[in-house]
């Protein structure tokens, strides 16, 4: 949702099919192949069981439909293929109608571990398994209705909101961590470098969220964790838009990361 894009996303044909060429699927193949690997003993169980119920192929890149059928089946979402950036009222409509979007372009071999576009190796792989959870799927759902119906200015802190829970999540459950977020769990740098001992992982505190700034070109000096999926459910309870108001009150917390060059 940034406004430069490397990429270009492949259009489905009058039957939906997108056709991707065997150099593509050969980097889908790498890159799920190291994450099989990465993943275990790091990932939540609630994104490996979600794994095992999409069945995702190994091979190739698989196509949207096959993922459909298994999402309906589970929580009543869909993917919805879209381009390589949208807009976030796009972005917001399409979750609050339980679709969730899916850039149908994967990256380049250069840019195999860490990648600061959506491509469709993160959407799916990263997020859809999570998406056959149904706390995870009810605080996208009523996330995507929120963020609808919010300002331009209150949707930049709802965007930190997402970003430190469904893109950059982790669990620490009888202090173990655990990985749910999206954005960790397609980068295979970025699944060994936070269980390591250089970033920060803080108690999930909704307001200070929303006070947290970040990049998205750098791996996150700061998680936040919850204790269980679960939560994501009292999350979504909670009042989310009066905490936006009580962070945009006490403004935002001092940079962990070093400015952007240029």
């Amino acid at each position: 949702m940034s406004k430069a894009t490397n990429y270009t996303a492949r259009l489905p044909d009058a039957n939906g099919f997108i056709q991707y060429p065997q150099n593509e699927h050969d980097i889908w193949q790498e890159l799920y192949s190291r994450q099989l690997v990465n993943l275990p003993g790091r990932a939540c169980q609630a994104y490996m069981d979600g794994l095992d119920r999409l069945a995702l192929p190994s091979d190739r890149i698989p196509q949207l439909n096959e993922i459909d059928a298994v999402l309906q089946q589970t929580t009543g979402w869909k993917t919805a293929a879209v381009p390589a950036l949208i807009s976030f009222g796009k972005f917001f409509e399409l979750l609050a109608n339980k679709s969730f979007p899916v850039a149908t372009f994967i990256r380049s071999r250069e840019e195999l571990d860490y990648l600061q576009e959506p491509d469709i190796f993160h959407e799916v792989f990263g997020h859809c398994p999570l998406l056959t959870n149904p706390s995870f799927a009810h605080f996208s759902h009523l996330y995507g209705k929120l963020g609808l119906a919010a300002s331009k200015q209150d949707r930049v802190f709802l965007a930190r909101l997402y970003w430190f829970t469904v893109e950059f999540g982790v669990i620490r459950g009888n202090n173990d961590l655990s990985i749910y977020g999206g954005g960790i769990l397609s980068s295979p740098g970025e699944t060994e470098f936070v269980m390591g001992d250089e970033p920060e992982i803080r108690p999930f505190d909704l307001v200070d969220v929303m006070r947290t700034p970040y990049r998205i070109d750098i791996m996150q000096p700061i998680y936040y964790a919850i204790n269980d999926i679960c939560e994501l459910d009292k999350i979504a309870e909670m009042d989310i838009m009066g905490a936006v108001n009580k962070a945009k009150q006490l403004g935002l917390f001092e940079a962990t990361y070093p400015a952007k060059a240029g």
